[in-house]
């Protein structure tokens, strides 16, 4: 199991150097996770201020190149 205390998401790539941000419709920022070779995406809310991750989608990496998932969110 892996665990960390990030603050950021320069701490968070520290573990996951892949993880970028992404803003949303709803002008939220996302963070993705490359998964599974990059075959997957992991599509995450992380509140650093209170050390919680939240899973909100895992998508295919085709459905995710297609952008749709950006407007649900």
């Amino acid at each position: 199991m892996l665990s960390g205390k990030w603050q950021s998401l320069v701490e968070t790539r520290r573990m996951f150097p892949h993880a970028d941000q992404v803003k949303v419709r709803s002008g939220k920022v996302v963070t993705i996770f490359n998964v599974c070779g990059n075959d997957f995406r992991l599509i995450t809310a992380i509140h650093y201020d209170r050390q919680k991750v939240f899973v909100l989608n895992f998508l295919a990496h085709a459905e995710y190149s297609r952008d749709n998932w950006k407007n649900r969110l």
